[in-house]
């Protein structure tokens, strides 16, 4: 068994420890807000944060995060955080069909987290690993720039 904290609860999994991240947290936990896209961790629609770092979960063995702290979209929707990127990415336009948006909330939070206060050029940088196929992404760009500024002292 693999033991691990996801979304702040003690969790084991049954699954093999070469089973995929992304399949132990979407089908033994019901954590299905992390998407599987492209499977090759090139779109970040499967993003988690895992001690913190954004990671994409279908790169990751199941066995490599024994002990380890994971966090998907559905453990950060009940942060002071989220509720201040919701409204953002909302106000922006930043949110359409939904499929990237779990990652790029969560790229969101691994950036300001380590730079509350970016330049366009930098939010540009720390969302370059998640794919959007809707929105363009001057809008979600647009989004992190008004949540980092209505959220300030939360990161």
């Amino acid at each position: 068994m693999i033991r691990f904290k996801l979304n702040g609860k003690d969790v084991e999994s049954k699954m093999l420890p070469g089973a995929r991240l992304i399949d132990s947290i979407r089908e033994e936990f019901g954590q299905i807000g992390t998407k599987e896209g492209c499977s090759e961790g090139e779109c970040g629609a499967c993003a988690v944060l895992i001690d913190g770092e954004l990671v994409n979960s279908c790169l990751v063995a199941l066995g490599s995060i024994e002990g380890q702290e994971i966090v998907t979209i559905e453990g950060y929707r009940e942060t002071d955080r989220f509720k201040v990127l919701d409204k953002a990415y909302m106000k922006a336009g930043g949110v359409q069909c939904g499929i990237c948006t779990p990652g790029m909330i969560l790229a969101t939070e691994a950036l300001l987290a380590k730079n509350p206060h970016p330049s366009r050029e930098e939010v540009k940088v720390g969302l370059a690993g998640n794919l959007c196929r809707c929105t363009g992404y001057n809008m979600i760009v647009d989004a992190v720039l008004q949540a980092a500024e209505e959220g300030d002292g939360l990161w």
